[in-house]
């Protein structure tokens, strides 16, 4: 089935529930999902947290690991091979929108970040043989933290990042299919626990971005990636800038995802540490 569709006007997404105090509409759908967002505007009730705990933990204990491997250069990163222009970005019309909304919406810092995840995401499909669309990764990954230093009220931004989405592939005339596909893997992005069941977008998108703000999955990658990608898409003051907004996040929204991280991630310390120079 094509991608694309017409009329434009078509609409996949759920009616929003508000209700009188945020988080108090529990919804069926998966944690993290558009439904979920919209339907919770991103509040995590005390059973989500529980079932989000889990993966936190083990992603902790992944990245110990992991990040040990790599300081002692024992990390499988360096046995695996990702051609340069493997990691070229999609030219189409859909790309191309995608980039030009975030380069409105984002500064530098963040728009680095959008190119770095992409990078980071598509390498780690290429070293673990997973097969995603490149053209919707790239969109959802330019595009994810657009809401991130606009949003206003009490609702997780990603709600904001997914109406800049919807615009966009309203504009080049995308399908239902695809656009639910973007649109789940930028709300889900920074939920503990984005995997294979989630879908290949979504799944590289998280771990792109993971390994861009707190070193997650980098011992995966080639070294000539990560210096490659860096030296491409400059960090500036990136860990500063990004652990600001996700505080600014947490503050907003003192039961989403945001602050849960900070509460049971050691968010700020994970950004800290992440194995990049700045």
């Amino acid at each position: 089935m094509s991608r694309f569709r017409n009329p434009m006007t078509a609409s996949h997404m759920r009616p929003r529930h508000d209700s009188a105090e945020p988080g108090t509409h529990r919804s069926t759908a998966k944690v993290g999902t558009v439904a979920w967002t919209q339907d919770t505007r991103g509040w995590l009730s005390a059973s989500e947290r529980r079932e989000l705990l889990r993966p936190l933990a083990a992603a902790h204990l992944r990245n110990a690991v992991g990040r040990t491997q790599l300081a002692l250069h024992l990390h499988p990163g360096r046995h695996a091979h990702v051609a340069p222009e493997r990691l070229e970005p999609p030219r189409t019309v859909l790309a191309r929108r995608a980039e030009e909304v975030a380069a409105r919406r984002l500064p530098s810092v963040l728009l680095n970040h959008s190119r770095r995840t992409f990078r980071f995401g598509l390498s780690l499909g290429v070293v673990t043989g997973t097969e995603v669309d490149e053209e919707l990764l790239y969109a959802a990954a330019m595009l994810h933290d657009t809401g991130l230093l606009t949003s206003a009220g009490d609702a997780d931004f990603t709600l904001e990042s997914t109406r800049m989405a919807r615009e966009v592939t309203e504009q080049v005339g995308l399908s239902k299919e695809a656009t639910a596909i973007v649109l789940d893997a930028i709300t889900l992005h920074h939920s503990p626990g984005v995997g294979p069941k989630h879908g290949a977008v979504a799944q590289l998108l998280s771990a792109g971005a993971a390994a861009d703000v707190t070193g997650l999955h980098t011992w995966q990658l080639p070294d000539a990636v990560l210096s490659d990608t860096v030296r491409l898409h400059p960090r500036e003051s990136f860990k500063d800038v990004f652990t600001q907004a996700f505080r600014d996040e947490a503050a907003r929204v003192p039961e989403g995802r945001a602050r849960f991280l900070y509460r049971y991630g050691a968010f700020a310390a994970a950004v800290r540490l992440a194995p990049f120079a700045e």
